[in-house]
This record gives structure tokens, C-alpha cells and sequence, in this order.
């Protein structure tokens, strides 16, 4: 499996492929806007004109989309994936997309003697553009397997997580738990802050116990520096609640503070902040604390 055609060249598409081809396969790209192309092009990338044409000459096809709608038109649609299927072609979604998405689209693809993985990933930007990703996939156990080396060409870990759609599950429930952990973070510093405790230092003390957390450690510095450009925006974070509320909703599974969570970031929305990076909740907190988290 040489040939992988790549559909979605955003902040996290982007750097994906490039570790593609950085590791010598021959990579073929589609993005709807074309020049984002352009970079990979440089490096050697083919460029298709549609899914359909990546898919006919790929033996695996990644997508990397913002939402379902997104996935379904460019796997399922006039010019999609399926339209180019031919023997052996194998479809890889790494979107955060709905898991019932994930299991129509992999029975469509499988009625046309497609296999698909929906492979998620955890990390944002600069975990991508370091190629230290990690894969939570769900499909058949040897199709995960054939397709193994291209996670760890773009990634650090890849754990076959059971069948289609238990790669999206997953990652629903990691991005639950990332968000109310950023949450958490938010409101003790703000707290500490407010209190006249040095919020640099606070980190350094909270990095040594059992309230420290990965959402600190990525998202500290950030709030300290007031840079807010966007690793994962805000308008994303919440997408993805509102389908890890669905989940729940199906599951029939009670989930309090998500939903306490999803309204927070509604209220960074409605306060502008839906482009700017998820830890630009905080500004919610600050203003009714009326104190800026930031370093000394």
C-alpha cells in the first residue's frame, strides 16, 4: 500500500500528509479549496480534481473533515470515494464525526466491496505537525492492521478500539473529558488569580499533584501568554459536545456536567470567541471575576 490519496487539508490534514510523504509514499491529495494544495504539491504530492479521482488512484484514502455532512458528500456523494471504488481500496476517516455516521458510511462503502476504518485522532495542531497523533480505530481487526504503518508515519500510537464506529465513540468521550478538564482548569485559576495568587505559579504547584492534567499542560500557557490563536477552536470543541450529547441521549446515559460544559462554551460563542482556540473560554470566567489570567 503505496498509494494513499488524502481529502482534507486543514490545520490538521495538512501536516498528516505531509508526514505521508515524508515517510515515501506516494501521496495524492484533495482539498475543496484548491491551494492549500500548493505546499504538498511542492513536496511532491499528486493533486486529483475530485474524491472520486484520489480514490481511483489510491490503495488507501484518508479524510480528515470538520463534520458528518462533510464526510457523507465526499465519500457518499456524485464525485465521492465511492464512485472511484475499485478492489482492495480501503477508506480511513479520521473526523470527529457522529459514531452512527461513521457505521452508515462504513455499510455503504462495504455494499460496494469497500473496508473503512473511522480512525479519529487525539491531539490538535502541534501534535500533528510532530507526527505524535494517537489513533483510536474501529473496523475489521486486519484491515486496522494493514493500515497500521501509515498511522505511526503520522503518529505515535494506534489502538484498535472493536468495530465500526467504536473509534468515533471513543473519541466523543475523550473530548468530553478534555473539555470539562480545560473547565476545571478555567475556573481554579481564575479563582487563584482573583485571590492574588501568581497563576504561573499556581500551575507549577498544580503540575506536582493530582489535580494536574494534560488540558493544563497544553492550555496553561496559552491563557498565560493571552494568545488565543486557535490549536482546536472553540466553534469545534462544541460541535463535538452537542455529538457526544447525542451519544449520551442514544445511550440513554445521564451526563450532567457535559451538559454544563456544552453551555459554557455556547456562552464563548455568543461572546465572539467561536474562532479562537478553546482555551478561550476563560474570557467568560475573567470577565464575570473581573481579573485577566496572564503572567506577571
Amino acid at each position: 500500500m503505496k498509494k494513499i490519496g488524502f481529502i482534507g487539508l486543514g490545520t490538521m490534514g495538512l501536516p498528516m500528509a505531509g508526514h505521508l510523504l515524508k515517510n515515501d509514499y506516494e501521496v495524492i491529495v484533495y482539498n475543496r479549496t484548491r491551494n492549500k494544495a500548493e505546499s504538498l504539491q511542492k513536496q511532491g504530492a499528486a493533486n486529483a480534481s475530485s474524491p472520486k479521482e484520489a480514490a481511483e488512484k489510491s490503495d488507501v484514502v484518508f479524510t480528515m473533515l470538520t463534520a458528518d455532512q462533510a464526510v457523507e458528500e465526499v465519500i457518499l456523494g456524485e464525485e465521492g470515494i465511492i464512485k472511484g471504488a475499485h478492489a482492495g481500496l480501503i477508506v480511513v476517516d479520521s473526523s470527529t464525526i457522529s459514531p452512527n455516521t461513521s457505521k452508515k458510511v462504513a455499510d455503504n462503502l462495504l455494499n460496494e466491496g469497500i473496508e473503512m476504518l473511522d480512525a479519529p485522532v487525539t491531539g490538535s495542531e502541534p501534535q500533528a505537525i510532530e507526527g505524535i497523533l494517537t489513533f483510536m480505530v474501529g473496523g475489521k481487526k486486519e484491515i486496522f492492521e494493514k493500515c497500521e504503518p501509515l498511522f505511526y508515519a503520522m503518529g505515535k500510537q494506534a489502538y484498535y478500539m472493536g468495530e465500526n464506529g467504536a473509534g468515533s465513540y471513543t473519541k466523543l468521550a475523550n473530548n468530553t473529558m478534555g473539555a470539562i478538564n480545560l473547565l476545571s482548569f478555567s475556573e481554579a485559576i481564575t479563582m487563584a488569580t482573583k485571590s492574588g495568587v501568581d497563576p504561573e505559579l499556581f500551575i507549577k504547584v498544580v503540575s506536582g499533584g493530582g489535580a494536574r492534567s494534560g488540558m493544563m499542560d497544553n492550555k496553561g500557557p496559552k491563557v498565560l501568554n493571552r494568545d488565543f490563536s486557535p490549536h482546536f477552536m472553540t466553534d469545534l470543541i462544541y460541535k463535538d459536545l452537542g455529538l457526544a450529547a447525542d451519544v449520551a441521549k442514544d445511550l440513554e446515559l445521564p451526563t450532567p456536567v457535559l451538559s454544563l460544559v456544552k453551555e459554557m462554551f455556547q456562552m464563548a460563542r455568543a461572546k465572539g470567541f467561536g474562532a479562537e482556540d478553546m482555551s478561550a473560554v476563560i474570557k467568560c470566567y475573567e470577565e464575570l471575576a473581573g481579573v485577566e489570567v496572564k503572567k506577571k
